[in-house]
């Protein structure tokens, strides 16, 4: 039996959320007691039904996938991402020496590369390891994590890599770091030249076995129009 770990991050009302970006809303739409009530069940001898909830999140709430609309008006959105780029192969690249703030260079992911004695394969779906995710109940999960630029990423897409996950709120650097560099968003408006994927809110991924040859599944909804969708992710390890 193949053994599943599980990348995402729980989703509530009081969790850390982008900087913007409204808390989501999860609640009890009808009870069990008031859905028998409603169908009149009690006479049949049901007292109680079913619970059902209504949920309000936004796109990019929780562990989710960005669409190229996300950074790209032009770009297709979240029921366009191809399917084949969000399973497949996995590597993860142990970037957790990177401190709050900083830039995660080529030469960081050239050394992550040689630490495992890797060479990246066309569509192998990248998982940036930063334990920023340790944080994630707390303020400074919002601002105290490393970040993709451009340059970083663009020597990833040049290898042919389509999906690249990271384990923080953002796939860029945080936005006091961003405005401080002049630099804003890279990785986000490089979706008006290049088609990729970014996923992010990760979570658990040192608990992931050995930094290839296992699979990763990144299946997001089919949000019609969404500029991102969330997705539960996980590693399988055969």
């Amino acid at each position: 039996m193949p053994r599943i770990i599980d990348l995402s991050m729980e989703v509530h009302r009081f969790m850390q959320t982008y900087p913007g970006t409204i808390s989501p809303l999860i609640r009890v739409l009808e009870d069990h007691h008031e859905t028998a009530a409603r169908l009149n069940a009690a006479q049949y001898g049901a007292d109680t039904l079913f619970n059902h909830c209504v949920v309000v999140l936004s796109d990019h709430h929780g562990t989710h996938i960005d669409s190229v609309f996300h950074g790209n008006p032009e770009g297709p959105s979240a029921e366009q991402i191809p399917l084949e780029h969000c399973y497949g192969p996995g590597v993860v690249l142990d970037l957790s020496h990177k401190k709050g703030g900083e830039a995660i260079e080529i030469a960081d992911l050239e050394a992550a590369l040689a630490n495992i004695d890797y060479a990246l394969k066309v569509s192998d779906i990248v998982l940036l390891r930063t334990d920023a995710s340790k944080k994630s109940d707390h303020p400074e999960y919002l601002t105290d994590h490393p970040g993709m630029i451009r340059e970083s990423c663009e020597w990833l897409l040049d290898r042919e890599i389509k999906t690249i996950g990271i384990d923080a709120v953002g796939f860029d650097l945080p936005i006091p770091k961003m405005f401080e560099r002049g630099d804003l968003w890279p990785c986000h408006t490089l979706y008006k030249d290049r088609e990729y994927w970014h996923v992010e809110n990760l979570s658990n991924l040192a608990a992931i076995p050995k930094p290839y040859g296992f699979t990763v599944s990144l299946l997001p909804v089919k949000w019609k129009g969404a500029s991102g969708a969330p997705i539960r992710a996980v590693a399988i390890i055969d």
